[in-house]
C-alpha cells in the first residue's frame, strides 16, 4: 500500500479548490453556457451600450469585439500628455496595416470624460489626427465605461479614480474568438503592434513556417538615453530626417536640424512645458500650432536631465545627416571645421 503524505493541511484544501474549479469550469463548457474554448466571452464582457463619433450607438460585445482582434485603449480629447501620443502612435499602426483596419484589425479608443467628450467633440479629433476608417472613438456612460476599464483589466484603484484624470496608460489588444489578449504599452514600436495586430494574433496556432537561425541575428547597438526618449516619446509625431517614413509621423515638423535653427533655451522650455508656452500665446508656439492642423504638442514630463539628453541626440544625428561644411579661416587661409 502506498501512503501518501501531506506537508500541511493547505495543500490539500489548495487541491479541493482547483477540483472544484476544474469541475464548476467543465458544467460550463458542457451546458453551452460559454464559449468552452475561452472564458473571454459574453458572459464576462459587459455588452456596454456605447456611441461612436458618428452618434452611432453600438454595444461593446456583440459589436465591437465578438470574434474580432482589435486594440483597446482609453483616452480623452483634453489631455495634454499622454493621450495625443497614444492616439500618434496607434495611427502609425493603422498607417502600417493598412486597409485591413477596419477588415480584419479593429481599433477602439474610449473616452473616459464622457461628459466633455460628446461625438461632436470626438469627430473633431479624429479629424486633427486624420484618423482613418475603421477606428472609432467612443463615448457613453461614465459609470459603465469605468466597468468596462475594469473588465479589461486597465484599471487602477488610486489612479484611475483620481481627481485629475490619471489613467492606465497601458492598451489590450487580442482576439476574442481565441481568448488570447495581452497588454502592450502605447509608446510600443508601431511595427512591433503592427505585427502582434496583423499577424500573431491572427493566426496564433499555427506554427511558423519561416526558418531563422541565431547565427544570422543581427548585432544589435544599444542606443543613447537621448536616442531612446525620441524612439518612445517624439518618433511618433515627428521624423528625424527619415523621409522613408515620413508618412507615419507627419503630425509634427521634421526634428533634423532643429537644434540650430531654434534658440536653446527656448528648445528646452518647449520640450519640458509647450501647455504653458501656448497657454500664453507664445508667437512661435502658435506659429506651430496653426501649421500643424491645431494640434499641441503634448506635454511630455521630461526633467532638465532628460531633455538635455534628447536635444543632445537631435544635434548629434543633424550633424552626422547633415555635416557643416569647413570655413576657411581668414587669418591663416586654413580649413577650420566649427564642430570641432
Amino acid at each position: 500500500m502506498i501512503t501518501t503524505r501531506w506537508a500541511n493541511p493547505t495543500t490539500l484544501t489548495r487541491l479541493l479548490l482547483l477540483l472544484t474549479l476544474c469541475a464548476a469550469r467543465w458544467s460550463v463548457a458542457a451546458t453551452g453556457a460559454s464559449d468552452p474554448d475561452t472564458p473571454w466571452g459574453r458572459d464576462y464582457f459587459p455588452n456596454t451600450a456605447l456611441v461612436n463619433q458618428d452618434g452611432q450607438t453600438v454595444h461593446f460585445f456583440d459589436d465591437l469585439i465578438k470574434d474580432k482582434v482589435v486594440a483597446i485603449n482609453f483616452i480623452f480629447t483634453s489631455c495634454t500628455d499622454s493621450c495625443p501620443l497614444e492616439t500618434a502612435r496607434l495611427r502609425q499602426v493603422q498607417k502600417i496595416l493598412g486597409d485591413r483596419v477596419g477588415s480584419d484589425v479593429f481599433l477602439y479608443s474610449i473616452s473616459i470624460d464622457p461628459e466633455t467628450d460628446t461625438p461632436a467633440v470626438l469627430k473633431q479629433y479624429t479629424e486633427k489626427f486624420k484618423v482613418g476608417p475603421g477606428w472609432q472613438f467612443l463615448t457613453g456612460n461614465k459609470d459603465d465605461i469605468t466597468e468596462l476599464r475594469k473588465s479589461l483589466g486597465l484599471f487602477i484603484e488610486g489612479v484611475d479614480n483620481g481627481r485629475n484624470k490619471d489613467h492606465n496608460l497601458s492598451l489590450i489588444i487580442g482576439n476574442q474568438g481565441t481568448g488570447r489578449w495581452m497588454k502592450a504599452s502605447p509608446m510600443e514600436n508601431p511595427y512591433i503592434l503592427a505585427d502582434r495586430l496583423g499577424k500573431s494574433l491572427q493566426n496564433w496556432k499555427l506554427a511558423s513556417t519561416s526558418q531563422h537561425d541565431y547565427a544570422d541575428a543581427p548585432t544589435l547597438r544599444t542606443p543613447s538615453a537621448g536616442e531612446q526618449i525620441y524612439r518612445t516619446r517624439c518618433s511618433s509625431c515627428h521624423t528625424l530626417g527619415d523621409t522613408e517614413h515620413a508618412g507615419l509621423r507627419s503630425i509634427g515638423p521634421d526634428l533634423l536640424g532643429v537644434t540650430r535653427q531654434r534658440d536653446p533655451v527656448w528648445l528646452t522650455r518647449w520640450i519640458k512645458e509647450p501647455d504653458r508656452m501656448l497657454a500664453e500665446k507664445d508667437p512661435l508656439a502658435m506659429q506651430l500650432y496653426e501649421q500643424y492642423n491645431r494640434l499641441a504638442m503634448p506635454n511630455l514630463r521630461l526633467g532638465e536631465i532628460e531633455i538635455s539628453a534628447l536635444l543632445t541626440y537631435l544635434e548629434e544625428e543633424t550633424n552626422r545627416l547633415q555635416p557643416l561644411a569647413p570655413v576657411a579661416h581668414e587669418a591663416h587661409g586654413e580649413l577650420h571645421n566649427p564642430d570641432r
